[in-house]
């Protein structure tokens, strides 16, 4: 079962370079932002937890509890922060992107389709969703 809102320690630790952020929880996670710019660590922080979380729902993998933020061991230099987020928007951004596809066309059908100013994405689109007996909203 999916959920909707998770939430998860993130380690920021702020060096001369910039500032690294880790997700104890969540190995391979690793944002990161300019030095001494908090507000774009909070961004992507954000950012990656919801593209990483997302990753692990298309792979089903266990998303794991977060830890306690009393139980994270921090070093000098490094603050815990909580990040939020809220993932059905995130899940639609990503479901709702569009991929390039190679069509082929006999070229007098293509000129034909030009000369009328079809919309052949739109045209495919509509007729792949009958034929599959889907709708937009049940992407």
């Amino acid at each position: 079962m999916l959920k909707d809102r998770y939430s998860f320690v993130a380690v920021f630790s702020y060096d001369e370079d910039g500032i690294s952020i880790e997700f104890p929880d969540l190995p391979g996670c690793y944002p990161c932002a300019d030095k001494d710019n908090t507000d774009m660590a909070l961004t992507n922080a954000k950012e990656a937890l919801g593209l990483h979380i997302w990753g692990m729902e298309q792979d089903g993998e266990q998303i794991p509890e977060s830890s306690k933020i009393t139980d994270i061991t921090l070093s000098a230099g490094q603050v815990p922060v909580i990040i939020d987020v809220f993932m059905p928007p995130i899940r639609e951004r990503i479901n709702s992107k569009f991929v390039k596809k190679t069509l082929s066309l006999p070229s007098w059908l293509a000129a034909k389709a030009d000369e009328d100013g079809v919309n052949c994405s739109r045209i495919f689109q509509n007729a792949l969703m009958d034929y599959l007996g889907v709708h937009e909203a049940t992407k």
